[in-house]
C-alpha cells in the first residue's frame, strides 16, 4: 500500500525535510520512522537518506513535485541501516541514473549481507507493508572531507571513525551552517549502538562541534536544533561512565544498570526518550562490554 503524505517542511535557506514523527518501525506507520532530508541546490535536489521502503520513497518524490520544478540529482546515504537507504529504489527508479554516495564502508554493508537482512527485517516490523523494495546500493565512495558543489551549495563530509557504525557520513551544507548527521545523533531517542561505540559517538561530537561550525544538527530521527548533540553527548555520557567506573569497581552488570539509571542525566531523559523502557538494558549491557573491553 502506498505510504500517506508527510509535508515538506524548511529548516534552512537550502534545507528542506520529511519530518517523521515515529521512532521505530510498525505495521501502522508502515516503516516510516526515519526524516528524509533535500538540499536545494541550483544544480537540482539532492536527497540525504531516502527512508524505509520504495513506497516511502515514492511519497517523499510526490511532496518534492508539489514544491519544486527540478530534478533530483544525487542521493547520499549516512550509514547502512535499511530505514536510511532502502528509499533509494523509488529514486532510482524515478531517476534513471542517479549517482547514489556514501562512505566506503556502507557501500560494502549495503551491497553485501546488511542489504538484504535490512530489507527482511523491514518487511517483518510492517507486516510486509514494504514489500516489493529492492536493495539499490551506493556505488559512489566518499570520506572525510570530501566536498560536493552544486552551483553556490557546498555539502561536506565529515567521518571521523566508528560512532553509531564504523562508516557514518554526517553531511555538512556548509553555506547554511547547518549538518546532517544521521544517526550518530537522535533527538529523544537513544541511537541504536549494536553496531556502534560510545567512546567513538561522544568523539565524534567532539570533533563536529570544532569542524563543523554549524547551528543546526538535522538527525535521522527527532527535530532538528543547536543542542542535539548535546542532549546526546549527556545521555550517552550517563550511560557510558556509570559503566566504566563499574567495570573498575568490580561491580557486575546488573549493579551499573542500577548506577546508570539513577545517573542525573539518564533519569531527566527517561520519560521524553522513545523506547527507553524497551531498549535500556540493551543499551547499558552494550556500554558495559565496550567499558569492560577498553579495560584489557
Amino acid at each position: 500500500p502506498a505510504v500517506k503524505d508527510h509535508p515538506l517542511r524548511q529548516v534552512s535557506k537550502h534545507v528542506w525535510m520529511i519530518y517523521s514523527p515515529d521512532g521505530f518501525p510498525s505495521p501502522e506507520n508502515q516503516g516510516m520512522m526515519c526524516n528524509i532530508t533535500f538540499v536545494d541546490t541550483p544544480k537540482g535536489l539532492v536527497v540525504v537518506d531516502t527512508g524505509a521502503s520504495v513506497q516511502i520513497g515514492e511519497m517523499a518524490i510526490r511532496q518534492l513535485k508539489k514544491q519544486f520544478r527540478k530534478p533530483v540529482v544525487a542521493i547520499i546515504n549516512t550509514h547502512y541501516h535499511g530505514d536510511h537507504f532502502l528509499g533509494n529504489d523509488a529514486f532510482a527508479t524515478a531517476y534513471p541514473g542517479i549517482p547514489i554516495y556514501a562512505h566506503a564502508g556502507t557501500i560494502k554493508e549495503i551491497s553485501g549481507m546488511q542489504g538484504n537482512l535490512w530489507r527482511t527485517l523491514m518487511e517483518q516490523w510492517t507486516n510486509q507493508a514494504t514489500m516489493g523494495t529492492r536493495v539499490v546500493a551506493p556505488t559512489l565512495a566518499l570520506d572525510h572531507g570530501k566536498e560536493l558543489k552544486f552551483g553556490d551549495v557546498t555539502l561536506r563530509m565529515h567521518h571521523y571513525g566508528k560512532a553509531h557504525t564504523p562508516s557514518d557520513l554526517c553531511v555538512e551544507v556548509v553555506e547554511d551552517k547547518l549538518t546532517c548527521v544521521g544517526d550518530v545523533a537522535m533527538d529523544r531517542r537513544i541511537a541504536n549502538m549494536d553496531d556502534g561505540s560510545y567512546v567513538g559517538t561522544l568523539a565524534t561530537y567532539d570533533a563536529l562541534e570544532k569542524n563543523a561550525a554549524s547551528e543546526i544538527w538535522l538527525p535521522g530521527h527527532g527535530q532538528p536544533g543547536a543542542g542535539v548533540l548535546q542532549w546526546n553527548r549527556e545521555l550517552f555520557e550517563g550511560i557510558y561512565r556509570p559503566c566504566e567506573q563499574a567495570i573498575k569497581d568490580g561491580l557486575p552488570l546488573e549493579e551499573a544498570k542500577a548506577l546508570v539509571l539513577k545517573d542525573a542525566r539518564v533519569a531527566s531523559r527517561a520519560k521524553d526518550t522513545k523506547g527507553f523502557e524497551l531498549n535500556i538494558g540493551k543499551y547499558v549491557s552494550l556500554a558495559y562490554l565496550e567499558a569492560e573491553a577498553a579495560g584489557f
